[in-house]
């Protein structure tokens, strides 16, 4: 009887654990493998050529270089208009800027359009944007947002969320921005599968390193870039920027020589550091770097240089905080048993300028402005150390993320999923890409211009003040200094790529650029 009691007692308590809730163990499991979460890791005017998994000889990325190892590197990533904001609206909607409506900055995003992460809630994601966005307006798309309004600030940030509430948190940009993303991996529904974007502010002008980053390349001399005294010869548009180390650099503002600590405006707001913060910058750029300066007395080619030193190794500095979290985030992922199933994906914005030409900043459709770092991992699916030499665009950003989520891809997308060139298949690909810039004259006096790229050459077509053609031959001219454009014996070779540029401007639908041929 007692046996029998007992029995009965054992299976009224296994029923009752039956329906209670199931408990959730600590480490989540992982959704199914035909759903990988997906991370976006997104920065801003990171160059590809302060990447030591592009080449680098000026730093040491070891965390990016840590995807690109256990993954794929695009060696040819172009953006279609390398300015900050429309890129970002270019990776929501797969399109070009002329049909997103976002062509410069410091517009607001029209919302009512498709953007491809609404397409990945359709299919059972959880969706989030954390850190910098900076298109003007909350796109729909997302479960989560919490973000920098505007350019955002490095040191007490504040970020906006879903319900409109703006917030300030303590400490550095970077940090905070990972740190949000972690808290947001941690509370999420493990059930579902992931897609966040994590949206650094680094390295955006004016350079502020995380204060252990200071002085970090002090004792590194950089050489000059090739191209550091170019003289624009033939080229009119680089002739008429105002982009240059030499005078559109700012001493006080960019390069902190003196600078305003009861500052309230501009990208960057001095009187928001914390008396701790404020001395850390103090001792540093006011003990070392402006009785540099003063005692220097520098004056014509030795300033410029100068500038140029001190321009890297804040820009390099504040790059070492964004590679070292980018390790937090790929640790955190390690240890919860998360990073076999979740792609990560590492891209900059646009690419950027470090010296070459005389530069900083971005905007033209040369390499180094045109071409921006992406390396992304996904075990178990791309072979590890894939490298893709093919023309990929950021227009193909979105439709390879829903084809990675197994989602589909609607027929407006202007762009194709390059997933099966990361699995190593054979399949048709693009020969040339396509590039349309705008913004002009603020704030760098950049002429508007559209042009093709393909594997060996570049036409360019500038219009706006002045209206004119380059051509470029990368393989026998890579830096891009001598413009072919009417010389004898390139008629037949600018005619094919007038004819292929034409047809690329049909394709994707720029009637405005159909007017300038």
């Amino acid at each position: 009887m007692k046996r029998n009691l007992l029995t009965v007692s054992l299976t009224a308590l296994t029923a009752l654990l039956l329906a209670l809730p199931a408990y959730t163990p600590l480490k989540a499991p992982s959704p199914p493998a035909s759903q990988p979460n997906i991370i976006f890791i997104f920065s801003d005017d990171h160059a590809y050529q302060a990447i030591s998994a592009y080449g680098s000889k000026l730093t040491r990325t070891p965390n990016i270089d840590r995807i690109a190892r256990e993954g794929a590197i695009l060696n040819n990533n172009l953006v279609t208009n390398s300015i900050c904001g429309p890129s970002r609206a270019t990776l929501l909607t797969g399109k070009y800027s002329h049909l997103n409506g976002y062509k410069v900055n410091e517009r607001k995003f029209e919302v009512n359009q498709p953007v491809f992460p609404e397409m990945l809630q359709k299919n059972g994601y959880q969706t989030a944007w954390i850190g910098k966005m900076h298109l003007g307006s909350m796109p729909h798309g997302f479960d989560y947002l919490n973000v920098l309004p505007g350019q955002g600030q490095y040191y007490n940030p504040d970020f906006i969320n879903g319900r409109n509430e703006t917030v300030r948190y303590p400490g550095y940009v970077t940090n905070v921005t990972t740190q949000l993303s972690l808290d947001w991996l941690k509370g999420r529904d493990p059930a579902k599968p992931f897609f966040l974007v994590v949206g650094h502010k680094a390295t955006h002008r004016e350079w502020l390193p995380d204060l252990p980053d200071l002085g970090a390349y002090d004792k590194v001399t950089f050489p000059l870039p090739s191209t550091f005294y170019d003289n624009y010869d033939g080229r009119a548009a680089a002739r008429d920027q105002d982009m240059t180390i030499d005078k559109t650099m700012r001493l006080k503002e960019d390069l902190k020589v003196h600078a305003n600590y009861d500052q309230k405006g501009g990208y960057t707001t001095y009187s928001r550091l914390s008396p701790e913060q404020r001395k850390a910058f103090a001792d540093y750029y006011e003990g070392k770097v402006s009785r540099e300066f003063d005692e220097k007395q520098l004056t014509g080619k030795a300033l410029v240089e100068w500038k140029y030193q001190r321009y890297l190794r804040d820009y390099l500095a504040t790059a070492n905080s964004l590679d070292r979290n980018i390790g937090e985030l790929l640790n955190y992922l390690d240890q919860t048993g998360l990073a076999q199933n979740t792609v990560v994906i590492y891209a900059s914005d646009q690419g950027f300028y470090l010296g070459e030409h005389g530069w900083f900043d971005k905007r033209f459709i040369y390499e180094e402005s045109l071409k921006t770092p992406f390396v992304i991992r996904y075990p178990g699916v791309i072979k590890p150390g894939t490298k893709l030499n093919q023309l990929v665009s950021n227009i193909d950003w979105a439709p390879t993320v829903l084809n990675l989520a197994g989602a589909a891809i609607p027929s407006d997308i202007q762009g194709q999923s390059f997933l099966p060139l990361l699995k190593g298949e054979k399949t048709p690909w693009r020969k040339e890409a396509y590039y349309h810039y705008y913004e002009y004259p603020e704030p760098h006096h950049v002429s508007p211009h559209f042009g093709l790229r393909t594997e060996r050459y570049k036409l360019v077509r500038f219009y706006g003040p002045t209206n004119f053609w380059e051509l470029y031959d990368l393989k026998t001219d890579p830096r891009e200094v001598r413009n072919l454009y009417g010389q004898k014996g390139y008629e037949a070779i600018t005619a094919d790529l007038k004819a292929r540029l034409r047809a690329q401007i049909e394709q994707y639908k720029d009637d405005d650029a159909v007017k300038l041929l």
